[in-house]
């Protein structure tokens, strides 16, 4: 909205993607769908020892159900542990992402917080986890990973059955079928 009225945002993703001067750690971006469109949001992570008994679970703009979920499956089939750590995930920008697509870049800026390793900058992530530690398939993939290679995104990790055949030009997808996998894949390119 300006003086003379309403202009379209000609890159809306842009308002959800945190420019940092340098890479950091716990910092995950996700392509995800905000209605028939894919959208590309940070989704941040701050992993830090507890000084509580209990430690604390905090989420803003993401299921705090899914978060928990998320680090049980993460301690049951990937070894992460964070039993003794306060825990707090947000969504870039106040967006609100109810879509179990963000999980595995939620899981992801866990890890990178956690180990304080960030990840590579041009990687773009999205997948359901599921209980068993599988990764699901998200609708329209092919849609998402189009919208992140437009944006200049150069690598993507996705789950095995949204991988195109044929690939996308201009970005490198990375199939990932289970928990284990991804952080295996993430922890090379670091």
């Amino acid at each position: 909205m300006t003086d003379r009225g309403l202009r379209p945002v000609s890159n809306p993703s842009a308002i959800f993607l945190q420019q940092h001067s340098q890479q950091v750690a716990g910092a995950c971006v996700l392509v995800t769908q905000e209605g028939t469109r894919p959208l590309l949001v940070e989704v941040q992570a701050l992993v830090d020892g507890s000084h509580a008994p209990s430690p604390r679970r905090l989420s803003v703009g993401l299921d705090p159900n899914r978060l928990a979920m998320l680090l049980a499956v993460a301690h049951r089939h990937a070894g992460i542990q964070c039993a003794d750590q306060d825990v707090f995930v947000n969504a870039v920008g106040g967006v609100k992402i109810s879509e179990p697509a963000a999980d595995l870049a939620v899981l992801l800026a866990i890890v990178s917080s956690l180990k304080n390793r960030p990840l590579p900058r041009q990687l773009a992530v999205f997948g359901e986890v599921g209980l068993a530690g599988e990764i699901r398939p998200a609708p329209r993939g092919q849609e998402r990973l189009r919208e992140a290679a437009k944006l200049g995104f150069t690598h993507a990790i996705v789950p095995k059955a949204n991988a195109p055949k044929g690939g996308v030009k201009g970005i490198e997808v990375m199939e990932v079928d289970r928990v284990e996998a991804a952080i295996a894949r993430v922890a090379q390119m670091q």
